[in-house]
């Protein structure tokens, strides 16, 4: 049961960034006094675990419903992670876990960043979506390994808070250098999850035989 939550908890790590949303939330809001940031910080992660949570519990019938397979989304899943991963490892923007320019100049211009583009998609990205209908699929409804899956995803949206509300501290103890090792090394870890999902899935399609 460790290993489940330690690999849940890696990758959700992995696809969430809590430094890198950190980073970003500490730029959206320089103006904001600390309430302020405390309320948008607690309003980004409520709604990025509601995202999550209703796409890991209602993923997998809803993937049934319109014919898709399991094996299916354990190889595009995989794909899609392995994309994000190698984005992670050379240090790059991705729209997998990050905010595009486009969507960094609209939310400069909003008011209120705390759904987007905090909640939705640096918290509740592509990549950690996927990896909440991958992680839950995998336990084929094994209460005690669905619930380390869950109970991974809130230890990691709870970090991301706390990290948000300390973005200006972190920011100026880790540097643009802290931040992209953290990233770096933990797109590792996703690039060989990503195999591993990308192996099962062809595996368990049939296609090899």
């Amino acid at each position: 049961m460790f290993e489940i939550a330690l690999v849940a908890f890696a990758t959700f790590f992995a696809t969430i960034g809590p430094p890198d949303v950190a980073v970003i939330f500490s730029a959206l809001t320089p103006l904001d006094t600390p309430r302020e940031r405390f309320r948008l910080a607690l309003k980004a992660t409520v709604v990025g675990a509601c995202i999550l949570l209703l796409f890991a519990f209602l993923g997998e019938p809803l993937l049934k419903h319109m014919g898709i397979s399991m094996a299916a989304m354990r190889t595009a899943g995989g794909f899609l992670l392995l994309l994000i991963a190698t984005d992670m490892v050379f240090a790059r923007i991705s729209g997998g876990t990050s905010t595009t320019a486009e969507e960094k100049d609209e939310a400069a211009a909003s008011d209120d960043i705390a759904v987007f583009p905090m909640a939705t998609p640096l918290i509740a990205g592509p990549g950690a979506i996927g990896a909440a209908i991958l992680l839950v699929a995998e336990a084929e409804g094994d209460p005690a390994h669905v619930a380390m899956v869950i109970g991974a995803m809130l230890a990691v949206l709870a970090l991301t808070f706390v990290m948000m509300l300390a973005a200006g501290q972190i920011q100026r103890l880790l540097g643009k250098t802290g931040v992209h090792v953290i990233t770096r090394v933990m797109g590792i870890l996703l690039a060989a999850l990503a195999v591993q999902f990308l192996f099962d899935g062809i595996k368990n399609s049939g296609v090899l035989g």
